[in-house]
């Protein structure tokens, strides 16, 4: 079995002196496929950025916002995915005057999410699913084997929200990611992990729950 790229014991974590999560405890092997979930404010994105800020070397991250620079082009924030592994010369000069092959890696990612045609248009002037899939093309570029995200989807209908979870995995060893569209997570997770009043209250292979099963973690806040 592949060895745990991620592992918590205990994990605890408060905001403005409130606890948000309780006893965390959460191993994740390569090559795993974990969807996060939960009602709104159960604490999945307070879990998510204790995560990333646990293997920052090892993860990339989609933010729940998409945290683009809105005056720059969407070539630019993409290209931000690798920032740190880049001169500062480099870096400087692509300001102004990016590289053929900078311009093609990029390209190359954003045409994977269908936004190849985006590569020069400035970012604030996307809609807000174009946005979002810039925050994803950005993770995919930075290409570390793992990939945190917060929502990632959130903003986009269930085909486009499928497209782009298995443009992930494709593009990442593991996966990490917090959802609240149950049939995706069932169509995309080997793992479900589910939150509640932060603590983790079931961890199962996504292969043994159907959408009933997760139906109880979810009715008080459809009622």
């Amino acid at each position: 079995m592949a060895g745990p790229v991620l592992a918590l014991s205990g994990a605890r974590a408060a905001y403005e002196g409130r606890a948000v999560l309780h006893g965390i405890d959460l191993t994740v092997r390569a090559g795993e496929r974990v969807a996060l979930m939960g009602r709104s404010g159960a604490g999945k994105s307070t879990l998510i950025g204790l995560i990333h800020a646990a293997i920052p070397e090892r993860a990339a991250l989609v933010p729940q916002a998409a945290a683009l620079v809105r005056t720059l082009s969407v070539f630019h924030n993409v290209y931000m995915g690798r920032l740190d592994r880049n001169t500062t010369l480099h870096n400087l000069r692509t300001l102004v005057l990016p590289a053929r092959a900078d311009l093609a890696a990029v390209r190359a990612v954003l045409a994977r999410l269908g936004l190849a045609e985006t590569l020069h248009a400035r970012a604030g002037a996307l809609s807000g699913g174009q946005q979002q899939r810039v925050s994803v093309a950005r993770a995919l570029y930075n290409g570390r084997p793992v990939l945190v995200a917060d929502e990632p989807v959130s903003a986009l209908d269930r085909r486009q929200g499928g497209a782009v979870l298995a443009e992930m995995a494709r593009g990442h060893e593991t996966l990490i990611v917090a959802l609240h569209d149950v049939n995706l997570a069932l169509a995309h997770a080997s793992r479900i992990v589910v939150l509640d009043a932060g603590r983790i209250v079931l961890d199962a292979p996504a292969a043994g729950l159907d959408a009933e099963a997760l139906r109880p973690y979810y009715a008080a806040e459809a009622a």
